[in-house]
């Protein structure tokens, strides 16, 4: 194992959304996109989306919202993106969706920070449905052959689809996900595979929505291109923006808590501890790309933080493991940013 390039270290947030998933009333129905029917008035919208990288930048120039809720059965997300370009081009299930404009969902079961599922979708209701055995830093294994059995999705546009003459004003989302394809991460977990979360039960969980800048050219959308020839890079806007420009930092994501009317239930207080972990993780491999190895000299790297926590480091010049004790218990991080707690792995 080397250092590996693509770890960042974000501003780990002090209050990161929270979304308090009450529990459905009835069924949608068929899927049709509408988010005004009655099965949803009972969710409340999340807080509008922010920059991938946080505050710092501009709020994007177009409005998202979602929805949650669930039930035994499923989860249910809706979606509202306001847009006066709406175009897609994907048409093939699993293929790079977010080659156009799309919306994203991010689920990482119980506390995995480690493996979760992703689901992008674009205007032509074309899904690209993945399994994560690890964030993309990590140097991931995509599993594309995964699937959400049983996933429903439906889209409904207001104005035309790829036709820039149209009082085009946006398009929304609505999919239901079973639970029965949600358990694979979870290598501990006793119960059936098809079981509901339970009320009190704590999820991470993201929303992303890329978005491109667009020109007609011959009366059609084209990707607006920069100085170089080449198309603009991507807008990314997330519902719990990570602080750096990659979604896939299940640690940096908002908590997803079930509940029947929206309980307030504690958020796991062990991310106090994953959370300091979490920090020496990033600058293990940011000393080591720096220096060409890990180091034990933790204070160096995490201060104060290191002694209030009593965090050690066991390391090879390739391979590093942090641990501390926490409340009773040892928790610790390897190189990949595995965390687990007790003795063994």
């Amino acid at each position: 194992m080397k250092a590996n390039h693509r770890v960042k270290e974000p501003i780990i947030p002090c209050d990161p959304p929270v979304c308090r998933c009450v529990r459905a009333e009835g069924k949608p129905g068929p899927l049709d996109g509408d988010l005004t029917k009655p099965f949803w008035q009972r969710g409340e919208w999340l807080e509008e989306f922010h920059d991938i990288e946080g505050d710092s930048l501009p709020r994007p120039w177009k409005k998202t919202r979602v929805k949650v809720l669930w039930d035994e059965e499923a989860l249910y997300v809706g979606a509202e993106l306001s847009d006066d370009t709406i175009w897609a081009t994907v048409t093939e299930r699993d293929d790079v969706i977010f080659a156009d404009n799309d919306f994203e969902v991010f689920l990482a079961p119980g506390q995995s920070g480690h493996r979760y599922y992703e689901l992008e979708l674009n205007a032509l209701n074309t899904v690209w449905d993945l399994y994560m055995e690890r964030p993309q830093r990590d140097r991931v294994r995509r599993i594309n052959s995964w699937d959400i059995r049983g996933l429903e999705t439906a889209v409904k546009i207001d104005g035309r689809l790829n036709d820039p003459t149209a009082d085009n004003r946006g398009w929304s989302v609505e999919m239901k996900l079973p639970w029965y394809s949600f358990r694979e991460s979870e290598a501990d977990s006793v119960r059936p595979s098809h079981f509901a979360p339970v009320s009190g039960e704590v999820w991470r969980m993201d929303f992303s929505r890329v978005e491109y800048e667009v020109d007609v050219v011959d009366g059609k959308y084209v990707k607006r291109k920069g100085p170089d020839g080449r198309p603009l890079p991507e807008h990314n806007w997330l519902w719990a923006p990570t602080g750096v420009i990659d979604a896939h930092m299940p640690e940096m994501w908002g908590y997803l808590v079930f509940t029947e009317n929206g309980e307030d239930w504690p958020l796991p207080e062990e991310d106090e501890i994953r959370f300091a972990l979490r920090r020496l993780y990033y600058r293990e491999h940011i000393h080591a790309c720096r220096t060409g190895r890990f180091t034990d000299d933790v204070r160096s790297l995490i201060g104060l933080e290191a002694d209030r926590y009593g965090i050690r480091a066991a390391v090879t010049p390739s391979l590093f493991e942090g641990y501390a004790a926490w409340k009773g218990t040892l928790w610790h991080i390897d190189q990949d940013g595995y965390i687990w707690e007790g003795e063994e792995r």
